[in-house]
């Protein structure tokens, strides 16, 4: 599309704005940068004040210990997000086919189930899951509870994904006498697959990052033991929770970066692989 269409497609959706608004906006821009800079700086020697980039609060992380603390909370995190990661997907996939199926008390079962973990907070369903079955367990109360949350939001993702395929799809497989299961199975579900992954993997970052809610029921993860290494005293020099937030978050941050490169390796390569089959053959 030329410059000229570009620029007439877009009038059509909004006034351009003329010389006057764009120095407003620039202005507007200018100022908003200004304002996150003086609020970054504010913040910088209010922690400055109170002592939080002496050098001596960095000393725990040069111990053997404390190294193994943090390399057994990542290990702890990526063992409950492992699990509940392949519980998630396996309950979601299983409540979208309740969903889609044509029995109506199946279809309202599920459909309940779906919306009453979705409306609940994460939180709370990990608390209660603690106190009421595994208090001497905790490991399972957090995995169980983001289990029931994450699936049930697997499920809308997945039913989503599936009602996206094309209804022609569907009917031309009825038509030619195959079953429910073997649509599905065989139809549908294979060409949901590349619209629905992403979003998948997506919500495979957010269990990801809701691991960290274990630190409320003593679950020993990784900001459980960030949390314990910001509580120890470093004689004057005061509590480590700025070295401690430098060397937890980057770790969070890296794993989440992670699993969003891979969802858009999968959805790039899903894209390629349609662009082959329906390229015309040389």
């Amino acid at each position: 599309m030329s410059l000229l269409n570009r620029q007439a497609s877009a009038s059509v959706l909004y006034d351009a704005p003329g010389p006057k608004a764009r120095a407003r906006y620039r202005l507007f821009g200018v100022l908003a940068v200004l304002g996150i800079l003086g609020l970054l700086w504010y913040v910088f020697t209010a922690l400055d004040d109170n002592g939080q980039f002496d050098p001596d609060l960095w000393d725990p992380f040069q111990y053997n210990f404390v190294q193994q603390m943090i390399l057994d909370g990542l290990l702890a995190t990526l063992k409950a997000f492992g699990l509940a990661a392949v519980f998630s997907l396996a309950l979601g996939a299983l409540l979208a086919a309740g969903q889609l199926s044509d029995h109506k008390p199946v279809r309202w079962v599920c459909t309940a189930v779906v919306q009453f973990f979705r409306a609940m907070p994460l939180l709370i369903l990990i608390v209660a899951l603690y106190y009421a079955f595994f208090a001497k367990q905790s490991m399972w109360a957090l995995v169980l509870g983001l289990t029931l949350y994450n699936g049930a939001v697997q499920a809308e993702i997945i039913r989503s994904g599936v009602n996206a395929v094309p209804r022609g799809q569907g009917e031309a497989a009825y038509a030619l006498g195959m079953r429910k299961t073997q649509v599905m199975a065989s139809i549908l579900v294979p060409q949901a697959v590349r619209s629905m992954l992403p979003s998948m993997i997506g919500q495979l970052v957010v269990t990801l990052k809701d691991t960290s809610l274990g630190l409320i029921i003593t679950y020993q993860e990784l900001l459980f033991v960030g949390k314990k290494i910001a509580s120890q005293p470093m004689n004057a020099a005061g509590f480590p929770y700025i070295p401690v937030v430098l060397v937890i978050g980057p770790i969070y941050i890296a794993m989440c970066l992670l699993l969003t490169a891979l969802a858009r390796w999968i959805e790039a390569r899903g894209r390629r692989g349609a662009n082959r089959r329906t390229s015309p053959a040389a």
